[in-house]
């Protein structure tokens, strides 16, 4: 079946491996390269460059990847629409998430959607916002659900919930005495930040620069779990959502400082390529994640 042949073909391409695609596809290596060969004789053209280690994509290739790409999301959108004459949602999701998002947000949500619709695969990459930008534009996610800003083109954005930045520090952090703390007074103190990339870090740079803090000193970690970690062993401030912390909040473990003004809300986003033909089992999936996720829950 020709379906089966260009699924092959878009695997091997973003996966760049003969090998790795057959692993994610249950075939063997030789199977994998028979049904690149049958394409190559249909189309009379050579459809990549191989090599023991990667695989490039001939100027063929490029033109085949991105009409496959498309053949591929018509065909499962059909046969959603077929499925749907039963009752049934089928087909898989690739969701893309930041950390926040993937972490505290969606790990309910995809268990609920999961009992409510079994026959539907779901893959979840975690990454910082850039990466999962990245992804979707190389056409590796069906979906990302970022918190920082993206600005790539050929991105379709959409907003879908608000979310709640809190200053952060130790239980026994010198501000915790305050009533009231305004930008001003967070001179000269130590930070504990997200790597760049991060939307968390966008919107904390962001903070600082607005207010032209003068900072003592500065630790940089890759995940908000090892900022949480930090600022509770007193190693600095912070700032992140009130879904990271929540816990630790009502634990007592860290404790937010009554910033005055608030710090602004930031938004979250629904990212998809604008040229994707969206299946019904994705549409299904962000219905689910509105119902969810109000635009204003915090």
């Amino acid at each position: 079946m020709i379906v089966d042949a260009l699924r092959v073909f878009v695997t091997v391409a973003e996966q760049n491996n003969f090998s790795r695609a057959g692993e994610l596809l249950n075939l063997s290596q030789p199977a994998v390269s028979l049904q690149i060969r049958n394409l190559e004789n249909e189309f009379n053209a050579k459809l990549m460059h191989r090599s023991p280690k990667h695989v490039v994509l001939t100027d063929a290739g490029e033109i085949l990847y991105r009409q496959a790409k498309q053949i591929l999301s018509l065909y499962e959108q059909g046969k959603q629409n077929i499925h749907l004459l039963n009752q049934k949602v089928t087909g898989s999701i690739q969701i893309g998430a930041s950390f926040t998002i993937g972490e505290y947000i969606l790990p309910r949500l995809l268990a609920d959607f999961a009992n409510q619709f079994p026959e539907v695969e779901m893959s979840l990459t975690i990454a910082n916002t850039e990466e999962i930008a990245l992804a979707l534009k190389a056409n590796k996610l069906d979906l990302g659900l970022v918190e920082g800003e993206v600005s790539h083109n050929g991105i379709q954005i959409t907003t879908y919930m608000k979310d709640e930045m809190l200053l952060i520090t130790s239980r026994n952090h010198p501000l915790c005495v305050k009533k009231t703390v305004k930008p001003d007074m967070l001179h000269d103190y130590t930070w504990v930040l997200r790597e760049h990339g991060s939307g968390t870090r966008s919107y904390s740079d962001n903070f600082i620069q607005t207010n032209s803090l003068r900072i003592k000193q500065s630790y940089v970690f890759t995940s908000s779990q090892g900022v949480k970690e930090a600022v509770s062993a007193g190693l600095g401030i912070s700032i992140l959502s009130r879904w990271i912390v929540r816990k630790e909040l009502e634990a007592g473990e860290i404790t937010a400082i009554p910033l005055s003004p608030k710090l602004t809300e930031r938004d979250f986003w629904i990212i998809q390529n604008k040229d994707f033909s969206s299946s019904m089992a994705i549409n299904m999936f962000i219905q689910k994640l509105l119902e969810r996720t109000p635009l204003y829950s915090t």
